[in-house]
């Protein structure tokens, strides 16, 4: 990419998006096509088509879907499957129609089996059964991973797929019914504080274990790989070290300043046990995340206080 090129970023008001957004900005990239859902639904082919035509860009960051914690996808699971696969389906084939020059699709770390060795290498991927909880939103993003791969071999595509881990920072979808574990934790501490409440509870046994990488980190490995890497392989992103999710709510209760105690429901799903992923490839190219996860913690509370606590 040169610093004059046209990069269209694909859901710029979502947490990845909008932190590409920011990545592209701070490594002097300026001429970032963004668009909102009434400017192009991403659904409808003829509008994807026309938006792309129009601006004809040389670079798409495919950043746009539909997401949500445990409870929105297994309770949503038509939404989940039909949107992302038209959304995918349309961008993949609009980009490539239209002269697109490279295209980035992210995927997601739940596309690899429920009880895939951990850590979790890219060959893992199709070898077992995936998470019953969110299998529509993985089936989905292994259907986009699969049409970039074909794509690239039909066509000659250049279409690179990234397997982020679970993110979290600023910008995060706060809301109690479809948001993941960090920003669902903040809020329920958050607001058990103003309750002055003597516990809270938490989903699960909290035994899982998961790892979390700040969404800035994750943007600056789009831009690094957009720029470095064009291969059919799939690539993971992120830290390489994981925590189990009582560690993980023990450190955002003292970061929140929640005095109480954390009461842990058993009766609600875990989802899958462990989610580590091996980073030895993104390692291998050169490329390393510079966060660490209680400052970013920090930063994601403090966003939220100032930007999201009073309308929660």
């Amino acid at each position: 990419m040169h610093r004059d090129s046209k990069i269209y970023v694909a859901g710029h008001r979502g947490l990845v998006g909008s932190a590409i957004v920011r990545a592209l900005g701070r490594a002097g990239y300026g001429n970032i096509i963004t668009a909102t859902h009434a400017q192009c639904d991403l659904t409808e082919q003829a509008a994807v088509r026309d938006f792309l035509a129009l601006h004809k860009p040389e670079y798409v960051f495919m950043a746009a879907a539909r997401v949500g914690g445990i409870l929105a996808n297994d309770t949503r699971p038509a939404e989940f499957i039909r949107d992302n696969l038209a959304i995918e389906t349309n961008i993949i084939h609009e980009a490539w129609a239209s002269g697109v020059r490279k295209f980035l699709f992210l995927g997601s770390s739940c596309i690899y089996p429920r009880l895939a060795p951990q850590p979790m290498r890219e060959e893992h991927l199709l070898t077992g059964p995936l998470e019953s909880t969110n299998e529509w939103y993985a089936i989905a993003k292994i259907a986009g991973i699969k049409m970039c791969q074909a794509y690239r071999r039909q066509y000659g595509f250049d279409a690179i797929s990234l397997m982020p881990t679970n993110l979290y920072g600023p910008a995060d979808n706060f809301d109690p019914v479809s948001s993941h574990v960090v920003p669902a934790l903040i809020r329920k501490f958050h607001e058990a504080k103003a309750l002055g409440a003597k516990q809270a509870s938490v989903w699960g046994t909290g035994t899982p274990r998961r790892e979390f990488l700040h969404v800035d980190d994750l943007a600056e490995a789009c831009v690094f790989l957009m720029r470095n890497y064009s291969g059919e392989d799939i690539v993971n992103v992120g830290t390489g070290r994981d925590m189990s999710i009582r560690e993980l709510a023990e450190m955002i209760r003292d970061i929140v300043g929640f005095d109480g105690d954390i009461v842990f429901d058993a009766s609600r799903p875990d989802g899958t046990p462990q989610k580590l992923l091996d980073v030895s490839r993104l390692t291998a190219l050169g490329w390393h995340p510079a966060r660490d996860l209680r400052e970013g913690l920090a930063e994601t509370y403090a966003w939220f206080t100032a930007n999201a606590a009073s309308r929660a």
